[in-house]
């Protein structure tokens, strides 16, 4: 998965040759799973078709204030694009409009939004060799830079003219690829490891058998997620589950028992930055498993159980950098056992969830927890997506850790 999932682009398009690529552009950001919308010039229309443009993009092309033949005038709010945008890019961006952008001329729909967005703004200069080396060019270059716009940078290759040299657009994948290294490179995790459980653990009666719990997995692969999204090289240790996460940060190994998913973990743990330990593991398994099937004879049925290893305890024992989070699920007194817990087992951070909150626990799509940090700092949540309170706890853990 793309760190652009999501995203809403907004893709402004100038009067270039080079616009024809602005096609492969849409269609990348439509794979990585942006949202997208194309602002055009009225000149960039002889260049390429809205009509292909807003096919591709699965979205009405805005190129005018008001469509054109339109009776009842409907205003395109260039205002309410600028805020939709997550990320404006213009590509391609000719010396025209760079220069306009620059010295804040404001005579079409694009430069109006261009001056109403908030978002990252990100430009790919396309014109002849002589206009993009002219010091006008470069003057508008500079001062672009200076507004805090991104300037992916041309190529060299043979250009509209016949003449080889720079000025070239940088192709739509160059573009792509720049734009992620450039989200990536700012996320206040990039660098760090993080290490998530998931999901449950089963514990064999026999080949066919196995005690475990309802754990969807839900939770851990959520925060997987939200960790991926900050930058973060994931590690996810999950039980038996069909949750899916297809993030290209995100590596997931699966296990099925306590003993394997505490070998996992631990074998990642030292290079962990953070690590979250979210699954519902098995406190006790069968001390005898049997090698065949049992047969229904009797009419009781007694197995032995014996206490799995404590993974998040194991943890707490031999941590040196690592910044602990631990999760409690409680049915009785939940926030004392939840600190007990806290300070037993050396955590950093607890994550209480209560079996008696409605809509909370396994199996649905939201949660309602509390958060206690090492200071005793309780912060009490209201029912949420699991979702969002994966990013309420990678938000919590940011503060925590200054990362």
């Amino acid at each position: 998965m793309s760190i652009l999932k999501d995203k809403n682009i907004l893709l402004g398009i100038t009067a270039g040759i080079a616009a024809y690529k602005s096609a492969n552009l849409v269609r990348l950001f439509i794979k990585a799973g942006a949202n997208v919308k194309v602002v055009m010039t009225p000149a960039s229309k002889d260049f390429i078709t809205p009509l292909t443009l807003s096919t591709l993009s699965k979205n009405p092309v805005y190129s005018s204030f008001t469509e054109d033949g339109d009776d009842s005038q409907v205003w395109n709010n260039h205002v309410d694009l600028g805020l939709w945008a997550d990320l404006l890019i213009i590509a391609p961006a000719t010396a025209n409009t760079m220069a306009k952008m620059a010295n804040g001329v404001c005579d079409n729909i694009l430069l109006a939004t261009y001056l109403s967005a908030k978002c990252p703004v990100y430009f790919a200069p396309a014109m002849d060799l002589d206009m993009y080396k002219h010091e006008t060019t470069k003057a508008s270059f500079e001062k672009l830079i200076s507004f805090g716009n991104k300037l992916i940078p041309a190529g060299t290759g043979e250009l509209a003219s016949g003449l080889v040299g720079e000025g070239r657009m940088a192709e739509p994948e160059d573009i792509f690829n720049y734009i992620e290294k450039d989200i990536l490179d700012q996320l206040p995790l990039k660098g760090k490891r993080v290490l998530i459980t998931a999901g449950p653990t089963y514990e064999a009666i026999d080949p066919v058998r196995f005690i475990g719990n309802h754990s969807s997995g839900k939770m851990g692969f959520a925060i997987a997620n939200a960790a991926a999204g900050l930058g973060a090289e994931v590690i996810l240790v999950t039980g038996p589950t069909h949750q899916k996460t297809g993030n290209n940060f995100v590596t997931v190994n699966p296990v099925t028992s306590a003993d394997e998913m505490y070998n996992e973990v631990h074998k990642h743990y030292k290079e962990t930055d953070i690590a979250i330990l979210s699954a519902a593991v098995a406190d006790y398994r069968p001390k005898n498993v049997a090698s065949q099937k049992i047969k229904k004879k009797e009419f009781t049925f007694t197995i032995e159980l014996e206490k799995t290893k404590d993974i998040l305890k194991s943890l707490g024992e031999i941590k040196s950098h690592q910044f602990l989070v631990g999760f409690a699920l409680e049915t009785n007194n939940a926030l004392e056992h939840a600190k007990g817990k806290l300070k037993s087992k050396n955590l950093d951070l607890i994550v209480l969830n209560s079996l008696q909150d409605k809509g909370a626990g396994f199996g649905v799509s939201t949660n309602k927890v509390t958060f206690i940090t090492s200071t005793n700092e309780i912060i009490e949540n209201d029912l949420k997506s699991k979702r969002e309170v994966a990013q309420d706890l990678m938000e919590l853990i940011l503060k925590q850790t200054h990362a």
